[in-house]
């Protein structure tokens, strides 16, 4: 029912429009954020914008996006301005000038924010919307706004393509070329900066920072090729976005920006959890198999030790003779058998009377071919 009101109601139509141009944007911006260990320049962005926006209203005595929006980004690029000049000129930290900066101008924010609420008028009402962010409140010039905004953005990232790659691999060797390492690193820094403004009026400025972060996350766990995480990134906020805003309109009183930071949350847990090659239950099972298959070819190993130590190489041995020769490698003699019982039936050893066994000359043959490429026995 609600997937059906997106084509023909107008009102959810817009939002979700405006929630698929923030996905986008904050998906392919944020890509770049993490790769450079930047993932809380936009935490640190969206709380200095608060005092941006304080100020702008109280210059201009409206209410105006726009302009609101305008002041947030100023607030925002002065303070990674001035983040890079303490961490460039200082001995403090990235991290610890980022904090900084981070409570001294939402702290002042706040300051501004309590000093405008308490003015005897109604032009500040629903100002402290910007804390959550209200994106049911979008109307249909924010969404155009947000898709210049959107086009503006990423257009760079396409230009510069090559330039942002290396300076998010190897920032060094950018430099060594010749590239104009701080002109790059400052642009990309802006547009990072435009994603994040460009979402608090949607997710509000405590919950943007996951907005800019969790879909670059959730889509560097299934690919390590930059184009296909960007892709996969922006694909991530949009489908986010789009559900959050249908979940939010199917629940009477449910904010939507919220809602779709649960959403994308929930992708990258998703993504972590099953993600090949990155995963962690996949890489579980991974690392389950391997060690059983460790285990069978330690096992083989031992009686092509045995038979390397023995006049007779295909004479057999019982189980604690095998055993001796574990090389750290601790089973039991069940699970002793087990492996050994896995090598029987790839004939690479043989089971004699009353429990003993040896490797055949298939398995000799093959550990020969083992220990010759690995330059020695593993004795």
């Amino acid at each position: 029912m609600a997937l059906s009101e997106l084509f023909t109601d107008y009102t959810l139509r817009t939002v979700a429009l405006g929630s698929i141009f923030l996905g986008i944007v904050s998906g392919t911006l944020g890509t770049y954020a993490v790769l450079r260990k930047q993932s809380l320049i936009g935490d640190m962005v969206s709380h200095a914008a608060l005092p941006g926006i304080c100020l702008s209203f109280l210059i201009i005595g409206s209410k105006n996006t726009e302009w609101l929006l305008l002041g947030a980004f100023l607030a925002g690029w002065i303070a990674t301005i001035i983040i890079n000049i303490i961490h460039t000129h200082s001995k403090i930290k990235y991290d610890s000038a980022l904090g900084t900066v981070l409570a001294v101008f939402f702290g002042f924010g706040l300051v501004l924010l309590t000093y405008i609420q308490k003015i005897p008028n109604a032009n500040q009402a629903g100002l402290e919307n910007f804390l959550f962010g209200q994106v049911s409140t979008i109307l249909q010039r924010d969404v155009i706004f947000m898709g210049i905004v959107a086009v503006f953005t990423i257009l760079p990232v396409i230009l510069f393509w090559k330039e942002f790659k290396l300076l998010s691999f190897d920032h060094d060797f950018a430099a060594i070329i010749g590239f104009s390492t701080n002109k790059l690193d400052l642009l990309l820094t802006t547009l990072m900066v435009i994603a994040v403004i460009a979402g608090l009026q949607s997710v509000g400025v405590v919950l943007m920072s996951a907005m800019l972060i969790a879909p670059a996350v959730s889509a560097r766990q299934w690919t390590d090729k930059l184009s296909v995480m960007i892709v996969l990134s922006s694909i991530f906020g949009a489908v986010s976005g789009v559900v959050g805003t249908l979940i939010s309109s199917s629940i009477p009183k449910m904010p939507t920006g919220p809602i779709i930071v649960v959403v994308v949350t929930i992708i990258a847990f998703i993504s972590m959890l099953f993600a090949p090659n990155r995963g962690l239950i996949w890489k579980k099972v991974r690392d389950y198999y391997n060690k059983k298959e460790l285990s069978t070819h330690m096992v083989l190993n031992n009686l092509y030790i045995l038979a390397k130590n023995h006049e007779d190489p295909f004479h057999p041995h019982d189980l604690e003779t095998i055993c001796l020769y574990n090389n750290g490698l601790r089973l039991s003699k069940r699970m002793m058998k087990k492996e050994l019982n896995k090598l029987k039936i790839s004939g690479l050893a043989k089971e004699y009377e009353e429990g003993n066994w040896a490797i055949t000359p298939e398995g000799f043959k093959k550990m020969e071919e083992i220990h010759f490429e690995g330059g020695g026995d593993m004795e």
